[in-house]
């Protein structure tokens, strides 16, 4: 919670939650998420407006003061874009370099080069799992879309085959591993440590997308056996150039911020003395900022230099990056104006006293409710900021690793069937050639199974450590 949010709830602190006050307070929650869902679904209006309208409903039918209401709001927006901004904005400029460089493609090509038969599932799992790293998970699949159906075509596989391992290793990676902006919302709502975070992301990540990539699209492929479509073959930017970074070089740009973030987290676990030399070194080196910005910086040189890039187009490269974050970056935002005002209107402490009452899981609680937004609303960035904002008061007494594992738990369900309402589901529709009930069958089973195997596994890790 901001220090202003906090201010405003001292100077105005509610009287004890009621019975009567949860019921008014379950009554705003549902109309303001009802609000969201129903302006983004029915009216089409950007996630943005109907997650800054859905806030002023919640605090109007809460009964909060409304310039209460869009204090909350506007305190929330900005501290979250203050605490995740820069990191979307580096990941962006970082997987624009990627993509236009042909480093993805280096990495790709020479993959698959070493893979053939039964092996190129696994190969597809990990080709998408290493591009998708850095990169959005749209842009991501427009970067690896071309390399399916080629793939498909050239070697006669089954495009569910070749797609749906593809699809799985970007899709967890979008939903589990920072530095994607709903990984790293979550972080920031719940306060949790970003490498262990991390360390445990990669852990869930591994076996979730083993099941959904190779194992289930064996399944998919007999579900729905279609052609790669030959109208969906764009040309790959490398094609255009005349040389691209080597291999090593490249990988080694994509894996540098998460070795940094990764190598703090150890750091921290082995010396735990905030004033010892080396944990400090390592807090600076390794924190998100300075990884990925480290990342950014060393691409200029191992990727757009190796292109043939001039510093003119190296800075036109970054400008082109940029621009189409905006739109993701004012979501964000007022997903965590909307975390704040359900926090600010008491909605956190009767979330605490439910959980209370009725003794669920913590993460079980917060995965439901990331499924039920997802659901409604069809977007896994929206599920997960609200839900963050949400369960936010379950991680006050918990330990490192388990405010880390409550991440994994939202963000494992807002990956939940994806449907109609999700711009995903009609992106992966198109560039496959599929109807929407082969792309239910194939997409909507394949992240419902992401969703509840790495849930399943949260859960279990729960109880372990």
């Amino acid at each position: 919670m901001t220090r202003l949010s906090v201010e405003m709830l001292a100077a105005d602190a509610p009287e004890p939650i009621t019975s009567a006050g949860h019921a008014q307070l379950g009554i705003a929650v549902l109309a303001g998420i009802a609000v969201i869902v129903l302006l983004i679904t029915k009216f089409k209006l950007h996630a943005f407006l109907s997650l800054t309208i859905g806030s002023l409903a919640l605090g109007a039918f809460a009964g909060a003061p409304l310039d209460k209401v869009i204090t909350s709001f506007t305190a929330g927006l900005g501290s979250t874009v203050a605490g995740v901004g820069v990191l979307i904005a580096l990941g962006a400029i970082l997987g624009k370099m990627l993509a236009d460089s042909g480093g993805a493609d280096q990495i790709v090509d020479t993959i698959l080069a070493r893979a053939s038969g039964r092996s190129m599932p696994w190969a597809m799992v990990l080709i998408a799992s290493v591009i998708g790293l850095p990169l959005f998970f749209e842009v991501g699949v427009v970067l690896l879309i071309p390399v399916v159906l080629m793939v498909a075509k050239r070697g006669n596989y089954s495009l569910m085959r070749i797609g749906i391992p593809a699809l799985a290793g970007l899709s967890v990676m979008h939903g589990l591993v920072p530095p994607h902006p709903g990984p790293l919302v979550a972080i920031d709502a719940v306060d949790a440590n970003l490498g262990v975070t991390l360390a445990l992301g990669v852990l869930v990540a591994i076996p979730t997308v083993v099941i959904a990539g190779p194992l289930f699209s064996e399944y998919a492929a007999r579900w729905v056996d279609v052609p790669a479509p030959e109208r969906m073959v764009p040309q790959r930017p490398s094609e255009e150039l005349e040389r691209r970074p080597g291999f090593g070089a490249t990988l080694a740009t994509i894996l540098l911020p998460v070795v940094l973030m990764l190598a703090k987290a150890l750091v921290d676990i082995v010396i735990d003395d905030p004033e010892h030399q080396v944990q400090r070194v390592f807090d600076v080196i390794g924190s998100p900022l300075i990884a990925l910005l480290a990342a950014v910086l060393v691409g200029i040189f191992t990727l757009g230099r190796p292109a043939g890039f001039s510093r003119e187009r190296i800075s036109s490269l970054v400008e082109k990056g940029l621009a189409p974050i905006a739109g993701i970056l004012l979501i964000v935002g007022a997903g965590g104006g909307f975390k704040q005002t359900l926090i600010d209107t008491g909605v956190g402490q009767m979330i605490l006293d439910i959980s209370e009452d009725w003794s669920i899981p913590a993460l079980l609680l917060a995965w439901l409710i990331a499924v039920a937004i997802r659901l409604a609303t069809g977007s896994a960035t929206v599920a997960t900021v609200s839900a963050a904002g949400l369960v936010a008061p379950l991680a006050a007494d918990m330990s490192t690793a388990h405010t880390a594992l409550l991440v994994l738990a939202i963000g494992a369900g807002s990956l939940f069937f994806s449907h109609v309402n999700d711009a995903g589901f009609w992106l992966v529709k198109e560039y496959f050639g599929l109807n929407v009930g082969q792309t239910i069958k194939t997409w909507s089973v394949m992240e419902t199974i992401i969703s509840v195997v790495a849930g399943a596994l949260v859960l279990l890790l729960s109880l372990i450590i």
